[in-house]
């Protein structure tokens, strides 16, 4: 059992102005809930129970910066202005757990206009059309599709790269008018601005493409850009697929990536991986529990910069051992807080850190203090 007055799980975490009550984030996850861009009620439930968990920041899902950039029809967006009001509704409900709130700030390009994931993630179909699918134009780093049988994406000029990064700073300024305490540019599994950094999807010969410092200039243009816009005192995260699962980009670009991000004002490195030429559920990168946690390490012992570790992470335990380790520094739970939304309560109490359940929203925790007493006495009388 750990020390409650130890346990790394539970110690709070400042960066810049934003005090986190502990290490457990709730990582972006799509759950296809919006219309013309909009989160919803959906939201509401979705994203305020992650809250009421115990999550100390709650990310949405990724939020296209502008309509061509959405993935599917059913995503979020924050590409108007007319948007804001609907963002502005979670994160008051969040907030209002005691959490903090972030957002995910994406592009799809070339995976942009596909299938839902729950339909298989893949290129829409007849069948998708016929039931109301919307079709448009993807862009990309070349005119070159994620795989045979995908869109061919509209390869973007110079200019029209200018054109997105200024998408992603009016974004985020909206963002930050909404309400948001933090920002991540999402730089992973295949979207826009991972096929700019890998290799393999970016064989472009101007200044966007090439060698490792010409594929990273999007990407740190538009972080540049965003931080540029997002106040001071709010953090500012990056995710990226610390190995493409491709062979066009890993994890020694990862840090090399990292550091620069770093020296232009990012302060977090959230590292996923794979997603480049599929699905992100089934990237070509093997799984185990903690699969991605030695991506984590490496930015964090080699770029020096603060990481978090995402990906099979499954209990209170396992995530105190990676930061105990010095693996990470933020712990983010997808699917297993799909599974249980009180993951990191769950977690306080594997590590003893809440015997009493004062972390649990007190209309909970009285209850259930008093269950566990009565539970007590009962496994007593059983003798």
């Amino acid at each position: 059992m750990t020390d409650p007055t130890t346990a790394l799980l539970f110690t709070p975490l400042t960066i810049r102005g934003v005090r986190l009550a502990n290490r457990c984030v709730f990582s972006p996850m799509n759950i296809y809930g919006s219309k013309h861009g909009c989160p919803g009620d959906i939201h509401l439930v979705h994203l305020g129970k992650m809250a009421a968990g115990g999550f100390a920041l709650v990310f949405t899902e990724s939020a296209a910066v502008e309509e061509r950039g959405l993935i599917t029809d059913h995503d979020m967006g924050i590409w108007h202005d007319g948007q804001v009001p609907a963002h502005r509704r979670i994160v008051n409900v969040v907030q209002g757990h005691g959490s903090r709130i972030g957002i995910q700030l994406a592009h799809g390009g070339r995976k942009s206009a596909t299938q839902r994931v729950i339909d298989g993630g893949g290129p829409l179909n007849a069948h998708d059309l016929a039931r109301g699918a919307k079709l448009w134009q993807p862009v990309g780093p070349t005119a070159d599709p994620v795989v045979p049988g995908w869109l061919v994406p509209h390869q973007l000029s110079v200019a029209e790269i200018q054109d997105v990064v200024r998408a992603y700073a009016e974004a985020a300024a909206r963002a930050n008018h909404a309400g948001y305490d933090v920002a991540e540019v999402h730089g992973a599994h295949g979207y826009l601005m991972a096929s700019f950094l890998s290799a393999v999807s970016n064989t472009r010969d101007d200044a966007y493409g090439g060698d490792r410092a010409g594929r990273m200039r999007f990407a740190l243009e538009v972080s540049r850009a965003v931080r540029a816009v997002w106040p001071e005192g709010k953090p500012l995260f990056f995710r990226v697929s610390a190995v493409d699962g491709a062979g066009g980009w890993d994890i020694e670009d990862t840090v090399v990536l990292a550091a620069a991000l770093s020296e232009i004002g990012v302060d977090v490195v959230d590292c996923s991986s794979g997603g480049l030429t599929g699905t992100t559920t089934t990237a070509p990168v093997p799984r185990y529990p903690g699969f991605q946690v030695p991506f984590a390490s490496a930015v964090k012992r080699r770029a020096g910069v603060t990481a978090m570790a995402v990906g099979l992470i499954l209990d209170g335990p396992q995530a105190e051992k990676i930061l105990r380790d010095g693996d990470a520094d933020l712990i983010a739970i997808g699917r297993e807080a799909l599974f249980n939304p009180n993951w990191p309560l769950h977690a306080a109490q594997a590590l003893g850190c809440d015997p009493s359940f004062s972390l649990w929203p007190e209309r909970y925790g009285w209850w259930l203090d008093k269950r566990a007493t009565q539970m007590a006495l009962t496994k007593q009388s059983r003798g």
